[in-house]
């Protein structure tokens, strides 16, 4: 992290995450404490009680449906407002909201209830998509079903890193956007959806949104596929020095505000720090004093490295429309001290 010894300059988080076994642990944590505080996961534990007894022999049965990536006729025996509760002989199967077919995740929550509770005494064609007999977990999808027997492992072992392939966003989280490949789910983590800052995922993709991502790493023996959207966008850094040069005023908005400084957005994907010894003269108690997020301001460029991906911004000397000028123009102005 920064502190207020850093430099006027400041890197990007725009590099590819390192899509190794501990970025996936990390990945899966985060979700797994977020779905701890949510009633939903509530419900899906009590599911998850209820599935821990049954049959060694259909836990073997439901590993090969796994393995084989087998579609099966299976019938609805209830529902929760998470999704429906399936029988799979001894065992309880549980098919998500998201992956059934006619809800969108859009729709109003009665909208929903309504749907699930039709559903009851159905027959729908699944796949298993989780397999976890120590936790008791047995998840099913209609929507990976449509893909037919054994796509999974078909597109598994035909994609390859660096290909462009086209997908439907399945489910949006804080952490990321899960998209349909057709028969395999990977993950566009919150890192790749732009250049720029993305506050929730949900401000670049919406549920049921055909797009087409890159793929960055296959994990096979995990069934793990991680994907990027940004990748397939123009990178604003690779030209930075053509379209920009040093002493140049551009207009801006202020993204975030940290003790250290203010982050600025110059272009899509573009950002560079006003360091809070760039914001005017004075001993301030906090950058927010002198800028708020989302406030539209003029900044002088005074370093540019593209290929550290940094850009140092300054408010000096640079008349503002909103009255920061005198901060950054009049150093006769008071100070602001600290109070005890």
């Amino acid at each position: 992290m920064m502190t207020d010894d850093d430099s006027n300059i400041v890197q990007g988080d725009n590099s590819a995450p390192q899509v190794d076994d501990s970025w996936w642990a990390a990945v899966l944590e985060e979700e797994e404490q977020h779905l701890n505080e949510t009633a939903q996961q509530t419900e899906r534990d009590v599911e998850s009680k209820s599935m821990q007894a049954g049959d060694p022999q259909d836990w073997t049965w439901a590993h090969a449906l796994y393995q084989n990536d087998d579609v099966v006729d299976l019938q609805i025996i209830g529902h929760n407002r998470g999704g429906l509760l399936v029988e799979a002989k001894s065992l309880r199967g549980f098919v998500p909201v998201s992956h059934l077919l006619e809800i969108e995740l859009e729709f109003t929550e009665d909208e929903r209830t309504k749907i699930l509770e039709r559903l009851v005494g159905c027959t729908l064609k699944l796949k298993v998509i989780e397999f976890d007999p120590d936790r008791g977990r047995l998840v099913f999808s209609q929507r990976a079903a449509q893909a037919g027997p054994g796509k999974r492992v078909e597109l598994l072992q035909t994609l390859e890193p660096g290909e462009r392939v086209h997908g439907r966003v399945t489910n949006i989280t804080r952490f990321g956007v899960f998209v349909d490949l057709g028969g395999v789910e990977g993950l566009i983590h919150v890192s790749e959806l732009s250049w720029g800052r993305v506050k929730h995922p949900s401000d670049v993709v919406r549920c049921g949104q055909e797009i087409d991502v890159q793929v960055i790493s296959v994990d096979r023996d995990q069934d793990r596929v991680a994907l990027s959207l940004k990748e397939l966008l123009p990178d604003p850094w690779r030209d930075l020095e053509a379209r920009y040069a040093v002493d140049q005023v551009v207009e801006g908005v202020v993204t975030n505000v940290v003790k250290f400084g203010a982050f600025v957005g110059i272009d899509d994907g573009l950002e560079g720090l006003i360091h809070v010894s760039e914001l005017g003269d004075g001993n301030f108690m906090h950058p927010r004093n002198v800028v708020q997020e989302g406030e539209s301001v003029r900044v002088r460029i005074i370093h540019m490295d593209a290929e550290e991906r940094r850009l140092g911004l300054s408010l000096r000397n640079v008349p503002q429309a909103n009255g920061a000028d005198e901060l950054a123009e009049h150093p006769e102005a008071p100070e602001v001290t600290q109070a005890p």
